[in-house]
């Protein structure tokens, strides 16, 4: 199997690239498989998915996100600890050392693919990368051009992607001690990532650049999943990870649009990618048939999922990472909207998996609260998701949904999704996910079956006629009764064994809301800040 070296200069173009290397341009599936295994990447599952090992890097790298901090851009970028600055002229050096690397004499692979589903707001993207896994994992997230498409292609954004070379922190104005940096310029129109196998680094870096783009063109760009009724209905599912965005819109009675991330236009919604990313730890065949039977055949990817030594998966072993991941083409799902499109939406879904165990499992929002929980973005990890967690759940608030993929301040995705909201009309709802019946570890989660229950009855309309009453911690108003739904479930207090209990943990988690919404008050607005949370005496 060989590479003609005559498709470089084409399959190159634009990247400053060069080699005398072999490269594989564009190529399918079977491809990919054959040099990936030829090249030792990783092996197959008994049922011809590929496993990768991502080594030390089991998840994203947040601390070693930089921006360059052109002079055309700096005034409109978040500066922060999610955009860190990174000088052009290191930004430059950087670039110049990974572009070196991937010309010294190795294979190389190469990508062309579009980001957005609408053609109105699309973008084009070339990924140049070392291994043939990573290319794969790109062509089953983003979306594959026609054949015709790809003789004129011309890319919008660049990825360089060397995942085994070591960044040097003094030379590249990386973060002090590490060797991983991923760095981005919006002027350049350029992303180089070094140090890390992680390949979600490739996926969330194209959303960084949908979120810059968008709003400056009227679009909303969102972390949601999101999926269509029969009759045309649009629902969003905003939601950070382990929250249930994937599971809860891979929906058999609604057709997927997307898992992850959205635009809305004032025609309707349209999904970034053209594959799905899912969290597979623990993943139930019954609970989530559609997400495990894409997860169980070739062409899928995934990540530091365990095998034995017949390659039969084992989906409850979290002994490399809880964050176990399956990328395979958003048509490996049966019932898809065509085109990755859909209409505007009429229901908006705000996911929180809350391991404190008090929030209800679903509330319906005033367009002020739904602002003020969009703005909050709150969930709670807990011990066995990620490095460093104790016994004790920890609340985590990232603004809009999505906080390290914000290049602009949060208040510009806010007033865009309150002025949609307001213009078309959806209904937001809360929804827990998490514990009920106690906290992490007293408690048990949320009921799948239940969840579904209640997301149904509020997508067709028939929760709206129930009886709602408003929740004394959180403001909220809580459907008191939902068929299918036992009473104690829809009022969490009542599933409590230790009413007090429940009122002490409720009082802490209202003050951690409080104190996280100090950070983006000042921007809010006032019937933002009157939907508040307040903390209780």
């Amino acid at each position: 199997m060989t590479a003609s070296n005559n498709a470089a200069p084409a399959a190159l173009a634009g990247t400053g690239v060069t080699t005398s290397a072999p490269l594989y341009a564009n190529l399918a599936a079977n491809g990919l498989y054959a040099h990936a295994l030829r090249r030792g990447e990783g092996k197959l599952s008994a049922d011809g998915a590929f496993i990768g090992v991502t080594g030390v890097h089991t998840g994203r790298s947040v601390a070693d996100k930089f921006v360059a901090d052109d002079p055309e851009v700096t005034n409109e970028i978040w500066w922060g600890k999610v955009n860190r600055k990174l000088a052009p002229e290191k930004f430059d050096a950087f670039t110049a050392r990974v572009r070196k690397y991937l010309g010294s004499q190795q294979e190389l692979f190469t990508q062309d693919l579009y980001a957005g589903a609408d053609p109105a707001y699309r973008i084009k993207v070339r990924l140049v990368t070392t291994n043939a896994w990573h290319a794969l994992f790109a062509r089953n997230m983003f979306i594959r051009p026609a054949s015709e498409d790809l003789a004129g292609f011309v890319p919008d954004y660049t990825i360089l992607h060397a995942p085994e070379m070591e960044a040097d922190p003094a030379a590249d104005g990386g973060r002090e001690g590490s060797t991983t940096l991923i760095a981005l310029s919006f002027a350049k129109k350029i992303i180089a990532i070094a140090g890390t196998s992680y390949a979600g680094e490739i996926k969330k870096s194209i959303f960084t650049v949908m979120n810059w783009l968008l709003p400056a063109q009227g679009v909303l760009p969102m972390h949601c999943s999101a999926n269509a009724g029969r009759d045309g209905d649009t629902a969003l599912f905003f939601g950070l990870s382990g929250t249930g965005k994937t599971t809860l819109s891979s929906d058999p009675e609604r057709a997927l649009i997307g898992d992850d991330e959205h635009g809305w236009s004032d025609k309707g919604v349209f999904n970034f990618e053209g594959g799905c990313y899912a969290k597979v730890i623990k993943l139930s065949q019954e609970a989530e048939p559609q997400i495990w039977n894409a997860s169980h055949r070739f062409g899928a990817v995934l990540e530091n999922v365990v095998a034995d030594e017949h390659g039969n998966l084992d989906l409850n072993d979290g002994s490399l990472t809880e964050n176990t991941r399956s990328c395979y083409p958003i048509e490996f799902i049966p019932n898809t909207a065509p085109g990755g499109v859909a209409g505007l939406p009429k229901n908006v879904v705000m996911l929180t998996a809350d391991a404190f165990g008090v929030l209800p499992p679903i509330a319906r929002l005033t367009p002020a609260q739904a602002m003020y929980h969009f703005l909050s973005g709150y969930t709670a990890k807990v011990a066995g998701t990620e490095k460093g967690l104790g016994k004790e759940p920890q609340a985590t608030f990232s603004t809009c949904f999505g906080a390290p993929f914000l290049p602009r301040h949060p208040e510009v995705y806010g007033k865009m999704l309150a002025e949609l909201i307001g213009k078309h009309g959806a209904q937001v709802w809360l929804v827990n996910t998490g514990w009920t019946g106690g906290s992490y570890g007293t408690g048990h989660r949320m009921s799948i079956k239940h969840t579904r229950a209640l997301l149904r009855a509020a997508l067709d309309g028939s929760l709206a006629q129930a009886e709602f009453a408003t929740d004394p911690f959180f403001g909220l108003a809580v459907p008191q009764n939902v068929p299918g739904v036992p009473a104690e479930v829809l009022n969490p207090r009542d599933a409590w064994a230790d009413k007090d209990a429940y009122d002490r943990t409720a009082k802490n988690l209202v003050g951690l809301f409080v104190k996280n919404f100090e950070t983006f008050a000042s921007g809010a607005s006032e019937d933002v800040k009157a939907a508040a949370l307040k903390s209780a005496a």
